[in-house]
């Protein structure tokens, strides 16, 4: 009988056998014995506990699932109920082909997720006023404070001395929280005050505002930002994206940029996340803004076709210089987001929109003829209600009644109505408070300003009027679907990326409405089924990292860089040490090490790599020395990036202590070492993980992840807060996401997949990475040149394949990796770390099969280019110089190339029973550039189309 590990693990025993003997090695502990260094290696089995099986494993997460209260919560406060559409929510959340894709680096096989991510930002352009928007990032907090950095490095030279960034304090306080993270590192003095009686001073250089605010007042901040703007002080509006269907956008009364979340476009709360934020912004910004954007631009052939755009803005290139760290963003939930405007339209969402306000209203005429008074002039969906010294017993009634509300203070509640409340529901509300309930007649549109009320159309494009029955909303996200490469047609040997299976009893319980519907700030005792899940991961990753104390609330790899750095500062701090700012880090080091560096306020001292890739120590050293004074870290990621273990790791991390630094490892490379070795082991500090990767969260297309850090002992107290929930350590850093546990509704991905894989179904796992990679390396070393092995001339879990020689004969390694495409492949890591390079890793999941066809392309390229070089196939046109090739060129009448059409479409007989088609030819970067266009165009422009 099968187990869930044989299940997730590709190959089985025979398939084992035979790729051991094409590697050279009689055993699988043989192999794994020439590649780890013994010092390194653990001496007894991970003790995580029996494995249970798929059904074991559902019915536990039901128990845990019926231990969180199902109240009624109307807490809002950048959470609320909503609506998923079921056609939305089975064929894209719960739908491998969506949640199974990687970032859309190769375009010509993403154009399904670019267009709905396009459809996104239109959305998010249109609702803000502002012309440049970005496809998602983490949360409503983070993209408030990537506002604040972007206005930060922008400001002009008559304000180079200005750094006050000015927040109102009716700003949400998980956003006020992260901004005291992310503020005081880089130099800037955060002010939280009044924002409409404080006096705008020199040093300022920009303002945040919450429209509406977080009691719910609609406030006209015209005059304010045109005060503001005077004084050459930029503007930031994070505003609530419903609201915005019938309040005036943040672009027309003066903001520069505008944040939000998207979370009520159809994204359940899911105790927190993930959810897709937005950022919008005037032109002037949009070479500073953070993430992703897609653009549109035209393919080889001249039909349109669309990219991310403004790519060198990517922290591989800018590394210490980029203004943001982030690297994953929320793409499958800004497709969701995307999704549910199209589905509903504009005439949709407004009408939702009007409907939450006219019921808030009813329950605010309500309240007025019982005397009970409250705080708001003009309000869209929430309302601070007055009593006087009563507050706590009239909260605590809600919660006898199984109703949540927020607890603002003494004397006041705050409720907030959302898309899924009824009348009844409302009248439910009033029954608590003791009053009777009004006319419905008696609600007439006063509670919005007329002056603010919204006059500009949006989502007039015809994307969001094309789909509004069912079968046309399932047909064009099929259509969509069909034009993208996932996990559900081949493997995705991504290097760096760990792109293994995301098993379907995993996912399931995402949805289950016990944990998908919870608001993250309701009483914890009411989320003790999370609570308890909460322990068992962290357990769990304490024990695989071997470091003691875990934070689950970085809600991406860069956050997770980002709060280790954090917390070994406060460490320093707390030693009276602050002037240790010195961070190591390895030029192979990927790029957002440096950027997190920076973000945390630290200096970066590139250490030299030598020429087989491994980190000079002697260069290590000297640095270490040189800086001892002020050494605050070292950052290194284990398995290097170069694809090797590195036999002076230990001695590495020895030299980091010995001059006062700590050490911080980059968890990219974890799936290389989970029961064979640990980062505690080797000597880290601080290990930051990426669920996405190693624990099975799907990447979703470019989101969401997860970035939990471990740490050591002496580093425990520091593991960042929560300023409306108590997590972290007693002397916590402040938060770093804007819910306490991050994006808690995927993290029972990676609980389940632990769970039923048992210590020795990840160590298993671990050693069938490792295989893989070599059964790869072995197969393609008499092709490709292996740039860097390690002692016994063996790989870890990947390889960097060089392809510069090919130049000779005028072929790139863009080349080789769009004529992948025309195998049925995803290319791997093109040119990082190592420029004209392919980085290959197959990962645990992938069967011998699947590794031959891969291997079987490759081959055959190979000859592809060797016919090059001898002169067989012309120099330019060529089947890589051309790939790919999409099905419409192919039946093409005409057809003026120099290679057979067959050869071209088809060049291996396995393609036969099974072909992916690009959808278009080789995308233009440079013309989308230069066209710089980030929303949907004109119906007009779509009639150019080359057919």
């Amino acid at each position: 009988m099968y187990s869930f590990v044989n299940r997730h693990i590709g190959p089985d025993e025979q398939e084992i056998s035979e790729m051991l003997k094409v590697i050279g090695n009689d055993s699988l502990d043989g192999l794994i014995d020439e590649i780890i260094p013994p010092s390194i290696r653990l001496k007894n089995e991970l003790a995580l506990g029996d494995a249970l099986s798929e059904q074991e494993l559902l019915r536990h997460l039901r128990e845990l699932a019926s231990m969180n209260k199902m109240n009624r919560s109307y807490i809002g406060y950048g959470y609320y109920g909503t609506y998923t559409p079921a056609v939305i929510l089975r064929n894209i959340m719960e739908n491998p082909g969506w949640y199974t894709q990687y970032t859309p680096y190769q375009a010509e096989i993403a154009q399904g997720r670019l267009e709905a991510l396009l459809n996104f930002q239109t959305i998010v352009v249109d609702l803000t006023g502002l012309p440049v928007a970005n496809a998602s990032l983490l949360d409503e907090g983070t993209a408030a404070a990537e506002a604040m950095h972007v206005l930060f490095a922008a400001r002009k030279p008559e304000k180079k001395n200005a750094n006050k960034f000015v927040v109102s304090d009716k700003c949400f306080a998980q956003t006020i929280d992260i901004l005291k993270t992310r503020t005081e590192p880089i130099g800037v003095e955060l002010v939280v005050a009044d924002i409409n009686n404080y006096e705008l001073a020199d040093d300022v250089f920009g303002l945040l505002v919450q429209y509406p605010d977080s009691d719910g007042e609609i406030h006209n901040y015209k005059e304010l930002f045109s005060k503001a703007h005077s004084k050459g002080i930029y503007c930031v509006a994070a505003a609530d994206i419903l609201s915005l269907c019938v309040l005036t956008p943040p672009g027309e009364f003066g903001a520069d940029i505008a944040v939000g979340s998207t979370q009520r476009f159809g994204v359940p709360k899911g105790y927190g996340g993930p959810h897709a934020a937005y950022f919008a912004c005037k032109d002037e910004f949009r070479r500073l803004m953070p993430g992703r954007v897609i653009g549109v631009s035209v393919d080889r052939l001249g039909n349109r076709a669309y990219r991310m755009a403004l790519q060198t803005r990517e922290q591989h290139i800018r590394r210490e210089k980029a203004t943001s760290n982030i690297c994953t963003a929320q793409v499958l939930l800004a497709i969701m987001a995307a999704m549910y405007g199209v589905y509903h339209g504009s005439n949709g969402v407004k009408a939702i929109a009007q409907k939450v306000n006219s019921l808030t209203e009813l329950l605010n005429n309500s309240l007025k003829l019982g005397d009970i008074k409250q705080v708001n002039n003009y309000f869209f969906d929430t309302l601070k209600i007055n009593f006087p010294g009563k507050a706590k017993e009239v909260y605590l009634r809600f919660q006898s009644s199984g109703i949540n509300v927020r607890a603002i203070d003494d004397d006041h509640i705050g409720i907030s109505l959302d898309e899924t409340v009824s009348e009844k529901d409302v009248y439910d509300i009033l029954k608590v408070i003791g009053v009777k309930p009004a006319s419905s007649d008696s609600v007439n549109g006063s509670s919005l300003p007329n002056e603010l009320k919204r006059t500009t159309e949006y989502m007039q494009h015809p994307v969001f009027k094309s789909y509004h029955s069912e079968t046309e909303m399932l047909r064009y996200m099929k259509m969509l679907e069909n034009k993208d490469l996932s996990l559900n047609m081949s493997m995705i040997p991504l290097g760096s990326c760990t792109m293994k299976l995301n098993a379907t009893s995993e996912m399931i319980p995402v949805t289950w409405a016990e944990f998908s519907t919870l608001h993250p700030f309701i009483p914890v005792e009411q989320a003790a089924g999370y609570t308890e899940l909460f322990k068992g991961l962290e357990d769990s990753l304490s024990k695989i990292t071997g470091l003691p104390a875990v934070s689950l609330q970085p809600n991406s790899g860069a956050q997770g860089e980002y709060s280790g750095l954090m917390v070994i500062r406060e460490y320093h701090k707390s030693k009276n040490e602050a002037h240790r700012n010195i961070v190591l880090i390895p030029a192979s080091a990927h790029g957002t090490n440096p950027a997190s560096a920076v973000m945390a306020g630290m200096k970066v001292v590139v250490v030299k790599t030598m020429e087989q890739g491994d980190i000079d120590v002697d260069d290590l050293r000297q640095k270490a020395e040189q800086y001892k004074n002020n050494l605050a870290a070292l950052m290194v990621t284990y398995p290097s990036t170069h694809g090797v273990f590195e036999e002076r790791i230990i001695e590495i991390c020895e030299i980091i202590h010995q001059n006062g630094g700590e050490v911080y490892m980059d968890g990219a490379n974890l799936n290389a070492q989970v029961g064979l070795t640990n980062p505690g082991l080797i000597g880290a500090d601080v290990c930051h993980i990426n669920l996405h990767k190693t624990f099975c969260i799907p990447h979703g297309g470019g989101g969401p992840g997860m970035g939990p850090i471990a740490v050591a002992q002496h580093l425990a107290p520091f593991l960042p807060g929560h300023a409306l929930i108590k997590t972290g350590g007693s002397k916590a850093i402040h938060a770093v996401s804007a819910a306490p546990w991050g994006s808690s509704n995927i993290l029972l991905i990676s609980y389940a997949y632990i769970k039923m894989m048992g210590g020795n179904g990840l160590t298993l796992a671990t050693k069938i990475a490792i295989l893989n990679a070599n059964y790869i390396a072995s197969k393609l070393s008499s092709y490709y040149k292996v740039l860097y092995t390690g002692k016994n001339k063996r790989v870890a879990h990947e390889m960097i394949f060089d392809m510069r020689e090919f130049k000779k004969c005028g072929i790139e390694v863009g080349d080789i990796a769009k004529r992948l495409m025309d195998y049925g492949f995803h290319a791997p890591t093109v040119s990082f770390p190592v420029p004209g390079t392919l980085m290959v890793e197959p990962t645990e999941s992938e069967s011998k099969y699947e590794l031959d066809r891969f291997c079987d392309a490759m081959i055959a390229i190979r000859n592809e280019i060797k016919d090059i070089e001898e002169g067989r196939a012309d120099k330019e046109d060529n089947m890589l110089k051309n790939a790919p090739h999409t099905a419409h060129e192919i039946a093409s009448d005409n057809w003026n190339h120099k290679y057979q059409r067959l050869a071209a479409a088809y060049p291996v007989s396995s393609l036969l029973k099974n072909k992916f088609w690009p959808s278009v030819a080789r995308v233009d970067d440079a013309y989308g550039d230069r066209n710089f266009v980030c929303s949907c165009e004109p119906i007009e422009s779509y009639m150019e189309e080359n057919v």
